[in-house]
């Protein structure tokens, strides 16, 4: 039993999908989430570390050897929930505000911990602007770009530098205002402007691009604001750091709900993908959250970066059923 989340053993056979995927590529995630382990992990890393699997049979077997699989379910014996996606953004920006490019990027302020909740949205927009003039960090074009930047936590960004070299360099989450997070496909569906079904990033981005004079309006409806911190990007082929404290893994990394599911814990996805209802059935690794991942079957899956991420991620609400995977000893 965790906080969120009652968890009931099971057999390997009612894992749907069990022993089709790809099982070794689980192993990268596996030991990067093994710099920090879970509680009750730190032998069975050391093991996982020693036996790396030469192909995905023995990746199988080392699993059903070593771990229990458990189906999450909440606390009224509900197994289904909910998949959402999210990705890594990819920006242009400046240094300083020029042509197009006049949106701010805050870093966070002196004064966060001491101001709490600390100024809105439109009030950072707007009277507060002037306070935050010494951290704005970036410039780019779009305001609705900067809230998908806020909504995912973290992004990557091509930097134009005054020399006129282009730089590539990460953002990331380096705290918010404690605010609520309102969204906004919400608020669209409410107002008439949007149906249920079409309430994805692609259909609000159009219609901003339809009302640019509301588009103001509409944000400041989100109070929450995030502040980054800029970090050099090192390997451009690892995601960013999840609230677990090491990279994510593309197709392999997924958000809970901490109080659910521990961080570093291997889990069995049950779900689809949002393009093609093509079943979704993986081992992942619970290395991340978010404000919005709350409930025992609740999952945000990392798509990584690109144009194929962003179309997954931004159009994924699925059904999902989980089992959480836990050592034997």
């Amino acid at each position: 039993m965790r906080e969120r989340s009652r968890w009931l053993a099971s057999g390997w056979s009612e894992l749907p999908g069990w022993g089709e995927d790809r099982a070794s590529e689980l192993w990268p995630a596996l030991l990067r989430g093994c710099v920090r382990p879970a509680p009750g992990w730190t032998s069975l890393c050391a093991r996982a570390l020693r036996d790396r699997p030469a192909d995905d049979v023995e990746a199988h077997l080392w699993l059903m050897k070593h771990l229990q699989p458990y189906r999450v379910e909440s606390l009224d014996g509900q197994a289904q929930g909910l998949a959402t996606g999210y990705y890594e953004p990819l920006l242009e920006a400046t240094r300083r505000p020029q042509g197009s490019f006049r949106v701010p990027l805050h870093a966070a302020p002196p004064d966060l911990q001491q101001r709490r909740p600390y100024f809105s949205r439109q009030q950072i927009a707007n009277e507060q602007r002037e306070r935050l003039r010494a951290q704005e960090l970036l410039y780019i074009e779009d305001p609705l770009d900067a809230l998908v930047l806020q909504i995912q936590g973290s992004g990557r960004v091509r930097v134009q530098e005054s020399d006129g070299r282009l730089r590539m360099a990460r953002l990331a989450f380096a705290g918010h205002n404690d605010l609520p997070y309102q969204s906004l496909g919400k608020l669209l569906i409410e107002r008439g402007e949007l149906r249920a079904e079409q309430a994805s990033w692609p259909a609000i981005k159009d219609w901003a691009r339809r009302n640019p004079a509301r588009l103001n309006e509409l944000l400041w409806q989100n109070p929450r604001y995030v502040f980054f911190r800029e970090e050099a990007l090192p390997d451009p082929e690892l995601g960013p750091r999840g609230a677990q404290g090491v990279p994510l893994t593309p197709g392999r990394s997924i958000a809970v709900d901490r109080a659910s599911i521990p961080y570093g814990t291997p889990v069995w996805l049950d779900s689809s993908e949002p393009l093609s209802d093509t079943p979704l059935r993986r081992l992942v690794m619970a290395q991340d959250t978010g404000s919005a991942i709350v409930g025992a079957v609740r999952a945000d899956y990392f798509w990584g970066w690109g144009e194929q991420a962003e179309a997954q991620a931004g159009r994924m609400k699925q059904a999902l059923r989980l089992w959480a995977l836990w050592p034997r000893d």
